[in-house]
């Protein structure tokens, strides 16, 4: 089980960028394309917020739809599921466990071998090469 990383909403505005906060405290989405600078392989993907070890970037592939994909998460234990039912549809939406900052949403359309892409906003992860 994940240490649960709690703080004061002041805490989160101070430590995160208005677009980090958006993303990981009130379950926004940023724009496509507009932060999917990341490798396509190799080093590790981190929560923003607590640094919970998230996605291994050999997990990560080009979805397309201009969002950081990826087929599975490092651990169930650090990225849970929760239901969206915003906008008028249903979603799965995906959260860090550690600290419930909004990740993204899971669809069952993603490559082998597990057949699902994790769609995740880049605002919501740090990324770490494997030579650190």
């Amino acid at each position: 089980m994940v240490d649960k990383v709690i703080k004061s909403d002041e805490e989160w505005r101070a430590q995160l960028s208005d677009m980090e906060y958006k993303v990981l405290r009130k379950h926004g989405t940023e724009r496509a394309f507009s932060n999917d600078s990341f490798p396509k392989s190799g080093g590790t993907y981190f929560c923003k917020g607590c640094g919970t070890p998230l996605f291994e970037g050999d997990t990560k592939f080009d979805s397309g739809t201009g969002w950081p994909s990826f087929y599975a998460p490092i651990s169930e234990e650090n990225v849970g599921e929760s239901q969206d039912n915003s906008w008028f549809m249903k979603r799965t939406e995906v959260h860090c466990n550690a600290c419930d900052g909004h990740l993204g949403h899971v669809f069952p359309d993603g490559p082998q071998p597990t057949g699902l892409r994790y769609c995740i906003n880049g605002a919501s992860l740090d990324y770490e090469p494997e030579d650190s």
